[in-house]
């Protein structure tokens, strides 16, 4: 029998993979036979060494993070190949789907716009729109945004944002945002994580996530990290 899809899921920084467990648990629930696996990110967390980071936020300029992302693709990139390899996906990445949050989602939505991904899916959590030129997304990775309006950690109209490229670069993207969540994952989120990836690599219909308009920007981190 063939092995289910894959889907991995990235944390953000000051926070280890583990931490996205519960929601790898929820999606595992939702499609049955789909593995799961939440990396723990290269480097060791600036302000502290038990967590993990995919790149630094020590004294960045917004107009500095660009540059961070591209610097941290050969850790990002190893890790996802190590996954998909050992999954045996390789070949199959038409039933691979990335899911990051914060700058886990930063870094899953260079991993697609760069096209150095071309996964089935993309469902980005409150993720900072910092991704270097030039983009070269694939076209048929079906996108998810999902973001809290009351985020004072990343601005929620950094979906507005992501999606107004991504729609411009040809994809189909969706966005759900959230009154009052701030930079967290909200259960109604989680639940529409489940469903749009239920839909994109499954076959099934139906999903609440249909687009609504961002507004301007508006707690502590949540359970995959700080931006």
């Amino acid at each position: 029998m063939d092995a289910g899809p894959l889907v991995v899921l990235l944390h953000g920084v000051g926070a280890r993979g583990r931490d996205l467990e519960p929601l790898a648990r929820a999606i595992a629930r939702g499609l049955p036979g789909a593995r799961t696996a939440c990396p723990d990110a290269p480097e060791p967390c600036d302000w502290d060494a038990g967590t993990r980071q995919w790149f630094s936020l020590t004294a960045v300029a917004e107009e500095e993070r660009p540059a961070r992302v591209r610097a941290a693709r050969a850790g990002l990139d190893r890790a996802i190949g190590g996954i998909v390899a050992a999954e045996g996906m390789s070949g199959s990445l038409g039933r691979v789907a990335l899911v990051g949050f914060s700058q886990g989602g930063t870094m899953a939505l260079d991993a697609v716009a760069s096209g150095r991904w071309p996964v089935a899916a993309l469902a980005a959590i409150a993720g900072r729109w910092s991704i270097p030129a030039p983009m070269r997304p694939p076209g048929g990775t079906r996108v998810l945004l999902l973001h809290g309006e009351a985020d004072p950690v990343v601005p929620v109209a950094d979906a507005g944002r992501a999606a107004a490229a991504l729609e411009g670069a040809g994809l189909a993207v969706r966005v759900a945002t959230y009154p009052g969540v701030g930079h967290a994952i909200p259960p109604r989120g989680v639940a529409a994580v489940v469903r749009f990836l239920a839909e994109a690599l499954a076959g099934e219909a139906g999903t609440d996530t249909a687009p609504r308009p961002v507004p301007g920007p508006g707690s502590g981190p949540g359970p995959g990290g700080w931006a």
